[in-house]
């Protein structure tokens, strides 16, 4: 394996980087609030970052996460690439590409993701979906949400008639939301347009379908976050709808081939842990800074070996995350099988990550109490990341249940 970047990569990093440098400052973020930057989600897709992830791959795209996370810069930029742009570039038909990719890249659609698979979320009887998801990371940016039905379907759903938005209690500025379905319209991903009705004949063998990593038997979309296994939807359920790869079906149950599903979850698993990465060496980068220049008894606190220790067990977690993300990602653009990376990249983002960013925190001392303090926003990032698609015990028992099935 080589983690080296190609030089395009490296050179939208560079960019990223000078972007988020000049755009996202503290004051600029405390503006934002729990809300995006609209001229910082501009200059972006001006530039060109957003339409050039399916280029990139997927670890170019974690190599720009990272540079977001350091800045903790408040735009959809890893939910409208990931749900959005990577998962209809490998998984949407030709027309789905044609219409969508130009309009997520420009940044005038922007794609948020409801997953893991959500068991409330059901085709109803009369088409469309319903349901709820209690929570949406960048829902109140969106225009379209991908939607992991309980049966593990992807859909698209246009934000409007049949869906619904409220605001959470969740703390860290995520732009959050939740979404209520009510016999909303949704186009399964992979089987061209429609409303929630679909056909019973997609298989996925359109060949204009970017195969990505394809059926690889180490993509097994193994139990759910928790262990929990979705099962197959009962026929009343009204699932009467062909998605990726499913192929027909019998009329009394559907059980659905859950390849695609498996690949975006595996992508965003890789892509927010390099972004975990990011927050956690933005996190350390600042502790640094402010124990070099805070004294106590005439020396700097960088000069104490408690410190230091804990210092560099936080650059080792960081370390540990990003190389973990690296590898998945990598693997995942090699088209190999990555099912296992990408969860120990998880783990790793989970568990490591909240060690770095209470570091991070802990090292300020008693300005790392403060809520208007910089440091803070990596902290609620961290933790918020920590959770997100699954906590480390959730993901580690997928995985070692993945492992023990020999998928």
């Amino acid at each position: 394996m080589d983690f080296t970047p190609t030089g395009a990569q490296a050179e939208a990093r560079d960019l990223a980087a000078r972007i988020f440098a000049d755009l996202a400052t503290p004051e600029r973020l405390r503006a934002a609030g729990t809300g995006s930057d609209p001229e910082l989600w501009k200059a972006l897709t001006a530039a060109g970052l957003v339409a050039a992830v399916e280029e990139l791959g997927l670890l170019g795209l974690v190599l720009l996460l990272e540079e977001q996370g350091r800045t903790t810069a408040q735009v959809p930029y890893a939910a409208s690439c990931v749900y959005g742009q990577l998962a209809i570039a490998a998984h949407g038909t030709s027309e789905q590409r044609e219409r969508l990719l130009p309009g997520i890249g420009d940044g005038s659609v922007v794609v948020a993701g409801a997953f893991p698979a959500q068991q409330g979320v059901r085709p109803g009887a009369r088409g469309g979906l319903s349901g709820t998801v209690p929570v949406v990371p960048w829902l109140r940016d969106a225009t379209h949400v991908l939607v992991a039905d309980a049966g593990r379907r992807l859909w698209l759903v246009p934000l409007g008639e049949g869906t619904g938005i409220e605001e959470t209690e969740l703390t860290a500025p995520w732009s959050a939301g939740r979404l209520t379905l009510h016999e909303a319209p949704a186009e399964p991903l992979g089987t061209g347009t429609g409303t929630g009705t679909g056909t019973g004949t997609g298989t996925g063998t359109d060949p204009g379908l970017s195969p990505g990593p394809g059926p690889d038997p180490g993509l097994s979309p193994g139990p759910g976050p928790g262990g929990t296994d979705s099962g197959a939807l009962a026929p009343d359920s009204g699932a009467d709808s062909g998605a990726l790869d499913s192929g027909a079906r019998a009329p009394t149950a559907y059980a659905p081939d859950a390849t695609a599903y498996a690949d975006v979850l595996a992508a965003a698993r890789t892509a927010f842990a390099g972004l975990q990465a990011g927050v956690c060496a933005g996190s350390l980068a600042r502790a640094v800074a402010h124990t070099n220049t805070r004294e106590q008894f005439g020396r700097p606190l960088a000069t104490r070996q408690a410190v230091q220790l804990r210092a560099a067990d936080a650059h080792m977690d960081t370390e540990a995350i990003r190389v973990t993300a690296y590898e998945a990602a990598w693997r995942r653009d090699a088209g190999l099988p990555y099912a296992t990376h990408a969860l120990t990249a998880a783990w790793w983002a989970s568990e490591a990550g909240q060690r770095v960013v209470h570091t991070g925190q802990h090292l300020h001392g008693g300005a790392g109490a403060d809520v208007e303090h910089p440091v803070h926003r990596h902290f609620l990032w961290g933790r918020q990341l920590d959770a997100y698609l699954g906590s480390g015990s959730e993901v580690l028992q997928e995985l070692g249940e993945l492992i023990a099935s020999g998928s």
